[in-house]
């Protein structure tokens, strides 16, 4: 079954809270996921950047992975989160988790290393033929040091049949409108970018893996199940308004804007692990001042 048929819509890219002493806060990670699926958000991605999953041990990341799969107890699909810039290692951790309950699983192209395109190709060729679920291929440049081009995609989408997607997080729309030019019918293609979402699928996209959907699960999902009908005057109205919010997310790293939001909430504990430090106060000031005037 294609991608497209499951996780069309808003999927969010779940932050890992943390106590006091940045243990993993479970209590608080079972909330927000009943929060998040309850204001009707399509699916949950675990263990990605916003999952701060650098600063998780193997041990923490298998828990993560398991405690949430159990906690959404079918009511969303699943998407993991396996990546690195070790070939090998990222097909030997296939094995480090339960992947019955989980529909595909993201990864991220290889950092620091700089591959080639052929070198990036060849990677997810490897990933494709060991994996035993779907592989959505995440490129994000801005993190990695190198762009996956929209050539190498399709190259990867036409000729590896468990490459079924892409978090296309290049920011670039030129790029990303060759690519869904170009897609088979059958390969998902969803933003990895709030702030260019609503223009990305008015171009084709599926839809998007969202920060901001932790935070504002029900205005977010609702933009885009309002883009992905082309009623843009409606998702129009809800992309303008949270806009301010998309920048403060972002303004000095992620997942601090969005912490510091759920913090406000009253979600979560405002802590992150290093070298990830809390939103300066400036800019948490500002984040209380949206949430002030939006509520």
């Amino acid at each position: 079954m294609s991608l497209i048929n499951t996780l069309s819509g808003t999927g969010v890219a779940i932050i890992t809270p943390f106590k006091k002493n940045t243990d993993v806060d479970f209590d608080a990670l079972s909330k927000l996921i009943d929060h998040i699926i309850d204001n009707g958000v399509e699916y949950i991605v675990t263990l990605g950047t916003t999952g701060e999953t650098p600063t998780l041990s193997k041990k923490e990341r298998s828990e993560v992975a398991a405690f949430t799969s159990q906690k959404i107890n079918g009511r969303v699909p699943l998407v993991i989160g396996i990546g690195g810039n070790n070939t090998k290692e990222v097909i030997d951790q296939f094995s480090n988790f339960d992947l019955k309950n989980v529909t595909a699983i993201l990864s991220s192209s290889p950092s620091y290393n700089k591959p080639s395109q052929e070198g990036i190709f060849q990677h997810y060729k490897a990933l494709s033929k060991a994996a035993s679920l779907p592989v959505i291929i995440y490129n994000v440049p801005g993190r990695t040091g190198s762009n996956i081009s929209a050539e190498t995609t399709i190259r990867l989408a036409r000729e590896c049949e468990n490459i079924q997607g892409i978090k296309e997080a290049s920011g670039n729309m030129i790029q990303g409108m060759y690519l869904l030019k170009n897609r088979p019918d059958d390969f998902l293609v969803v933003s990895g970018d709030d702030h260019i979402s609503l223009p990305l699928i008015a171009c084709g996209a599926n839809g998007v893996i969202s920060v901001a959907a932790n935070s504002f699960p029900k205005d977010f999902s609702d933009m885009v199940r309002y883009a992905l009908k082309n009623d843009f005057a409606k998702a129009q109205a809800l992309h303008y308004k949270l806009l301010p919010a998309y920048d403060l997310l972002f303004v000095e790293n992620n997942p601090a804007g969005v912490k510091a939001f759920l913090h406000e909430l009253k979600f979560i504990e405002n802590e992150l692990r290093l070298p990830l430090v809390p939103l300066s106060s400036a800019f948490h000031e500002k984040v209380k001042n949206f949430l002030s005037a939006v509520s």
